[in-house]
């Protein structure tokens, strides 16, 4: 197997991500996240301080793509109808009839996820599982592509609900958004200098540069990427390994393990291949896992973290020659 040249959907899908960086900058890996997510079919949760560009980059993605896409800030009093929509009386016809929520787009931006009750995370988890939106018993299915992209603080405690494990799960990635370098914040204050504004994504010169077309296109050579028996065990021997850690009290399920090596496979393919490698695997371990896992509460007070539980078992996992 050899190296792959480049093609039109690498192409298109490399021009989103550079469409992206137009207006964040720093988040290298969460816009890379983000992409290999859309080849997925998957979804993200964007976790980081306030101020890192969260919903800076979602709506850059948005602006990059020829989809559609809404934003639900979530709130304490968010009602489950609010998401999915609901049945509405009709006094002219006497009948009730169906309002879409906005969960009915491509592209949703669940932002503060955490801050909304458990029942209003869980009107989600049929959306981002089946695709589909059940009212009133009768199923209705979402647009295609699909992705919910959710934000959360990881320091703000006080009137948040955290996701359960089950919710957890269905999200493909979580991706870290740290505080930027010293170099990256001096670019920062540069652009809003010459006259940059994030509530004007146009101004900067992001433009659309892909849609369903060419995201089918790209799936499709993804899900042609070669995959040896070498590296499908490796992924089942990191993912068993996580169940078998000390520091675990739940380790990843084989609903990661999938996860796993679909992310690994579209990394492979946008880095010019036709075929994974262990590096690939490696690459997309963290934030394909680290949600999870659950530590015990004395790894926790050790001061052990999912990361470091990950990394120990990436260095100690024997990798396929």
């Amino acid at each position: 197997m050899t190296a792959i040249a480049s093609d039109s959907p690498r192409a298109v899908l490399e021009a989103l991500r550079t469409e992206i960086k137009k207006a964040v900058v720093g988040q290298d890996a969460a816009v890379t996240g983000l992409v290999v997510a859309l080849l997925c079919r998957g979804h993200v949760l964007l976790e980081g301080v306030p101020g890192v560009a969260k919903t800076l980059l979602v709506r850059t993605l948005a602006a990059a793509l020829h989809l559609d896409t809404k934003r639900v800030q979530f709130t304490p009093d968010l009602m489950p109808s609010d998401v999915t929509g609901s049945l509405v009386y009709d006094a002219r016809s006497a009948e009730f009839s169906f309002q879409p929520g906005p969960v009915f787009t491509n592209l949703l931006l669940a932002d503060e996820i955490n801050r909304t009750p458990p029942k209003t995370q869980a009107s989600l988890l049929e959306a981002m599982e089946e695709r589909q939106v059940s009212v009133d018993g009768l199923p209705r299915d979402l647009p295609e592509p699909f992705l919910v992209a959710a934000t959360q603080n990881p320091i703000e405690y006080e009137g948040t609900y955290p996701l359960p494990e089950a919710q957890l799960d269905r999200f493909l990635l979580k991706l870290t958004l740290p505080l930027p370098s010293r170099e990256d914040e001096i670019g920062m204050l540069n652009r809003h200098a010459e006259g940059f504004s994030p509530r004007d994504l146009a101004a900067a010169g992001v433009r659309p540069v892909a849609g369903p077309a060419e995201l089918d296109a790209a799936r499709a050579e993804v899900a042609a990427t070669s995959v040896t028996a070498e590296v499908t065990g490796y992924v089942v021997d990191l993912c068993r390994a996580t169940r078998d850690s000390p520091s675990t009290a739940l380790g990843v399920s084989p609903r990661g393990a999938t996860a796993l090596l679909s992310t690994a496979r579209a990394w492979a393919w946008l880095s010019g291949r036709d075929y994974v490698t262990p590096d690939d695997v490696k690459a997309l371990a963290l934030p394909t896992l680290r949600h999870r896992i659950q530590l015990r509460p004395e790894a926790q007070m050790e001061g052990v973290t999912t990361d470091s539980v990950i990394q120990q078992i990436l260095a100690n996992v024997p990798v396929p020659r």
